[in-house]
């Protein structure tokens, strides 16, 4: 009881860690690619240890695994599946005269398992991440039949000799039994589409699955190695937006022509282009990403360039996202960022720097995405 408490407080942890985990993920090329819900197949196929008293290898047997399921976010996911083929029993050298001898009999177990993705729950979602762990809890119904062989070596031992073996819970037809299981995933990623994956599950059972009065629970050990079929998307991506290289601005040149008479010469007046930058955000984030400090540099360059120049930045949220209340505070901290960054790192003094924030009530761009910005013009 105490390690079934222990066992529900861990997955109980995992879920609660798993719903506040981030569903974004930032390539180093700035792409950003967004989780997406998906269903997915598994197919498998592999060995089965059935615990026993014979040796190792005579209580292999073949197994088959497949399952339908579905991924709730980058952590939880769930699949409905069925494990089959064949479990084994036996003796080696067991009781007085020696007996060695194996059997087996067929099953099919449907059951549910839940899935939690460790690599995303400890290191962040990644979809291009090519290897990765999992875990999961699950249980279902055991359906186990065609036990003759079994029951063909109780007749031959005679009812002492099988109660002297352990067989004192011989079934006959098919039986039905409540299992749980608990196993661990690595999978390998072949593609967008599909994962290579092997898998280790422990099941446990009543004592009466192997015919045997054995005292304890009922085990049986599956290793499967198999693909995993993911049905239509797992992410969406948006590319990183890229702005036109900065404009110099153009300084005109004024002939300068020679008076007939002696006349005071009067300066050249020299025009100063606006410059605008566009500091771009990921979506509900106010970190400047690597990709755009060049952008916030440009601007104190220009300030630096001309000491009269002032900066006027304003912020954004897109509306496709948040609300109100949320896309104020982003407005704010994607615009102040910008300026804390014009003052610590370049030094640019507070009085040539105004700051406003529109959150989502003003869109300046069409796409929705791009609205996620600090619009800086220094003139």
């Amino acid at each position: 009881m105490k390690s079934l408490k222990t066992l529900l407080a861990g997955a109980l942890l995992m879920f609660s860690a798993s719903v506040s985990a981030q569903a974004t993920y930032e390539a180093a090329d700035g792409s950003v690619y967004t989780f997406k819900k998906h269903a997915f197949i598994d197919l498998q196929a592999g060995l089965q240890h059935t615990l026993g008293e014979a040796k190792f290898k005579d209580l292999l047997s073949p197994n088959l695994q497949g399952a339908l399921g579905y991924q709730f976010s980058p952590v939880i996911g769930a699949r409905l599946q069925a494990n089959f083929w064949q479990s084994k029993g036996g003796w080696n050298g067991y009781g007085n005269p020696p007996y060695t001898k194996d059997y087996a009999f067929d099953y099919v177990a449907p059951g549910v398992d839940v899935i939690f993705n460790l690599s995303n729950l400890i290191g962040g979602y990644n979809p291009t991440r090519v290897v990765s762990v999992a875990a999961f809890l699950g249980g279902g119904a055991n359906i186990a039949m065609h036990n003759g062989q079994v029951n063909g070596i109780k007749q031959e031992l005679g009812a002492k000799a099988a109660t002297d073996m352990l067989l004192e819970y011989v079934w006959d037809g098919t039986k039905v039994r409540p299992f749980g299981r608990g196993g661990l995933q690595l999978n390998f990623r072949l593609g967008d589409m599909v994962d290579l994956f092997l898998e280790g599950n422990a099941n446990i059972l009543s004592d009466k699955y192997n015919s045997k009065k054995a005292g304890n629970p009922d085990w049986y050990f599956n290793g499967l190695v198999g693909l995993r079929v993911n049905l239509g998307k797992t992410y969406t991506k948006q590319e990183p937006v890229v702005t036109p290289p900065p404009t110099q601005p153009t300084i005109p040149t004024v002939p300068v022509t020679q008076p007939t008479k002696p006349e005071p010469v009067t300066p050249p007046v020299v025009t100063v282009e606006p410059l605008r930058r566009d500091i771009f955000f990921v979506i509900n984030k106010y970190e400047i990403r690597e990709s755009e400090r060049s952008k916030v540099a440009e601007i104190a360059a220009y300030l630096n360039k001309y000491p009269n120049a002032k900066v006027a930045l304003c912020g954004y949220a897109d509306a496709g996202t948040g609300n109100d209340q949320i896309n104020d505070r982003l407005g704010r901290q994607r615009v102040n960022v910008v300026k804390d960054m014009l003052v610590k790192e370049f030094y640019i003094p507070e009085s040539r720097i105004t700051t406003d924030s529109k959150g989502a009530r003003e869109q300046p761009f069409a796409i929705n995405e791009q609205n996620r910005v600090t619009i800086a013009i220094a003139e």
